[in-house]
């Protein structure tokens, strides 16, 4: 066995299922193992490496802030994270943000904006903290995020969770209004994914999305949108939920954002961006000038011109080339976050064997899950697809 991965192995918990795979380097989008063999990467990290592997750009940026001061905590201000936080806030529309360091710490302070909006204008009393939140949703692992998660398979072995999130079949707007019904006066938020990333590459319904906005406006419930891996792009607008032409209260951001380095946001508008005060929340690491600094070069990248419409040109071509394939029962998604559904393989020994022919790609639930780089060239997508179509023939 590889020498480091015994020594991995040796010294860190095994909580995840690990390929035989030791990464070294990486350029554009292909990386490279410790002996030198090459692979395209359809992964980019889960979609965090949204400039691919060690962007000329974003390496400058990231490497000039750490020459120059590489944390302060947040007693102090920064100019790369007021410079940051405007450019995102004028990219997306919304008034402030909180910084954390994932996307778990994002909604974890989203759901803590939500209860305490509602304790601040109805009072304890009213006991108005319940999150409606989607069966087959993903909004991360720590305490309060894995119990918004509306996966079973996520909640084994870690009881009690935190009460007050009730789960809603997404795209069922009945079960949206019945449940909404059922806790009359109780609930402070509706949070949701605009495509279920980790429940297996499932968009929602417009339809949906506007009957969850309209009977927000309605009630006075904050509507969360969790966009840790859809957002930055990724769906060939900035904010996946433009797709669907409503406003959210609150957008939670991570992944992609700082192009590989970890950070997480919090977006607020005008309804929430004063409900936190001084020590209601924090992060130490929050707004690190290095994931600014690296945020500031994916940020001026994205927001480039034409670059988005590349996304969904490129991402066009994804669905053509996948289409064309015999094993490929159907292509679920939006942008470059694709799911593809198999006729008869098993997904989880697709990606294996495409590993052992120079293709990263990831799964989700039964299919296949591309979050490839967004500055994958058409070349290099045609070059993964022929792996894909070796391996799947």
């Amino acid at each position: 066995m590889n020498s480091t991965i015994e020594k991995f192995n040796e010294h860190i918990v095994h909580s995840y299922g690990r390929y035989d795979l030791v990464l070294d380097s990486g350029k554009g989008r292909t990386a490279a193992d410790d002996e030198g063999r090459e692979y395209i990467d359809f992964g980019s990290g889960i979609g965090t490496n949204s400039l691919g592997y060690c962007d000329e750009k974003w390496v400058e940026a990231v490497c000039a802030q750490a020459k120059a001061v590489q944390h302060t905590s947040n007693y102090y201000y920064t100019k790369v994270q007021a410079d940051f936080a405007a450019k995102l806030c004028g990219l997306t529309g919304y008034k402030k943000m909180f910084f954390g360091n994932s996307g778990a710490e994002a909604n974890e302070c989203a759901i803590k904006i939500a209860r305490k909006y509602s304790f601040d204008k109805y009072g304890k009393e009213a006991e108005r903290y319940v999150i409606i939140t989607l069966v087959n949703s993903f909004h991360g692992r720590t305490m309060a995020t894995l119990s918004a998660t509306g996966q079973e398979v996520f909640h084994n072995y870690f009881f009690p969770f935190l009460e007050g999130f009730v789960n809603v079949e997404a795209n069922n707007i009945s079960d949206l209004k019945a449940k909404l019904k059922e806790n009359e006066g109780r609930v402070c938020a509706v949070m949701f994914e605009c495509i279920q990333g980790e429940g297996g590459v499932v968009p929602l319904e417009k339809d949906f999305v506007m009957a969850i906005a309209e009977e927000c406006e309605k009630n006075d419930i904050l509507m969360i949108c969790d966009e840790v891996q859809t957002g930055v792009g990724r769906t060939g607008k900035f904010l996946a939920v433009e797709h669907f032409g409503v406003k959210p209260n609150i957008v939670t951001l991570a992944k992609g954002l700082a192009g590989g380095v970890p950070i997480g946001v919090c977006l607020t508008d005008e309804k929430t961006c004063e409900v936190l005060t001084p020590g209601t929340h924090g992060s130490t690491f929050g707004g690190n000038p290095i994931a600014c600094a690296g945020g500031n070069a994916v940020l001026d990248r994205v927001s480039g011109e034409g670059f988005l419409e590349s996304v969904a040109a490129k991402a066009e071509h994804f669905y053509k080339r996948l289409s064309e394939i015999d094993e490929v029962a159907g292509v679920d998604g939006l942008g470059l976050m694709i799911g593809v559904r198999l006729k008869t393989k098993d997904a989880h020994d697709v990606a294996k064997a495409c590993l052992d022919n120079g293709l990263l790609i990831l799964t989700a639930k039964e299919k296949l899950r591309f979050l490839p780089p967004l500055t994958i060239t058409q070349e290099e997508i045609d070059k993964g697809i022929e792996i894909l179509k070796k391996v799947l023939a």
